[in-house]
């Protein structure tokens, strides 16, 4: 079994809000995420697919596939968007990085055909990351 992992950047905006909480405690939990105009963050995510070598092509997977794949279902549903109003797993879901990892590895798992998705990883910052391998 091989791991093979590629890296993408993207910016998006968001704010946490729990539409079940009142105002005050939205503040509360929140705190400054949860102001209503938002605030954005440069995210970096890694995605680590695993198989077997393919004899013929060398590969687990065609690099370029993975990377248009990831493109197309994140990068350019996400890249430079307010996540609550423009993505749709976010008009009911609160845009988290747990969250977020989530909704990514959704999107990808039934992309990969020729590799199985193992990990996606998405870092909000320097300091802080969030691992997601999919359902127990």
């Amino acid at each position: 079994m091989v791991y093979l992992t590629r890296k993408a950047e993207f910016a998006a905006s968001h704010y946490y809000h729990n539409p079940a909480l009142s105002a005050e405690e939205n503040r509360r939990l929140f705190g400054k995420c949860n102001n209503p105009n938002g605030h954005g963050h440069n995210y970096t995510l890694e995605v680590t697919v695993k198989g077997a070598v393919d004899p013929r092509s060398g590969f687990v997977i065609d690099l370029k596939q993975l990377k248009d794949t990831m493109n197309r279902e994140v990068l350019e549903a996400m890249d430079h968007r307010f996540l609550n109003k423009e993505v749709p797993e976010f008009s009911s879901r609160i845009p988290t990085t747990e969250n977020l990892a989530i909704a990514i590895w959704q999107r990808l798992a039934p992309k990969l055909k020729e590799a199985q998705l193992h990990r996606v990883r998405v870092y909000e910052t320097a300091d802080l990351f969030v691992d997601f391998y999919g359902e127990a």
